[in-house]
């Protein structure tokens, strides 16, 4: 079941676009399995040029979905993001059936997939202030690198801090610049 939080910045949300958002956010959840409750934080901004940046994340316990999606027609904009998280979702559901086809069981793969909590902070580059503004703590669960990588795709984050299920270490999986994925391994 979903609920919703929709926030509107230099926009009111009318019931119209509230009722629009919800429409189109709840063909998601045939995706969901029965009982898995969750809320979809939607943010809706409007700039000066008149375009129009659409937000949603959806976190669950086992998965975080997230997208944004920027037009000049803020409907249009939902529908784009929803069709984003709807390939997220199927992509995930993919790799979790061939993950299963793998190993033993898709429980092992789900218990091993890693929410990590946004890191969204900013951090400021001044050569002699270095102050931490935001500290964020997480459970690190064990998954392979693929996993790792997947999940950090699905959260629209550039690294992802993960326990290799393998040697037990703590890995950090992160996007180059090219486009391809680089692996840091500690002792």
């Amino acid at each position: 079941m979903l609920d919703f939080n929709i926030r509107g910045e230099n926009l009111e949300v009318t019931p119209a676009i509230r009722e629009y958002v919800e429409k189109k956010v709840l063909k998601l959840e045939r995706y969901f399995t029965e009982g898995a409750n969750a809320t979809a934080h939607v943010n809706l901004k409007v700039y000066n040029d008149k375009q129009t940046k659409v937000e949603i994340t959806i976190p669950m316990k086992n998965l975080t979905l997230r997208a944004e999606e920027r037009h000049d027609d803020m409907y249009a904009a939902i529908d784009l993001i929803v069709d984003k998280l709807e390939r997220q979702i199927r992509k995930y559901k993919t790799r979790v059936n061939r993950k299963f086809r793998e190993r033993e069981g898709v429980a092992a793969f789900l218990q091993s997939v890693e929410k990590e909590r946004s890191n969204n902070e900013e951090q400021t580059n001044d050569e002699s202030d270095f102050e931490v503004v935001r500290t964020k703590q997480f459970d690190l669960k064990p998954m392979d690198q693929e996993e790792a990588i997947l999940q950090m795709n699905m959260l629209g984050h550039s690294f992802f801090i993960f326990t290799d299920a393998d040697s037990d270490g703590t890995h950090i999986v992160y996007k180059r610049k090219d486009g391809r994925y680089g692996l840091i391994e500690t002792n």
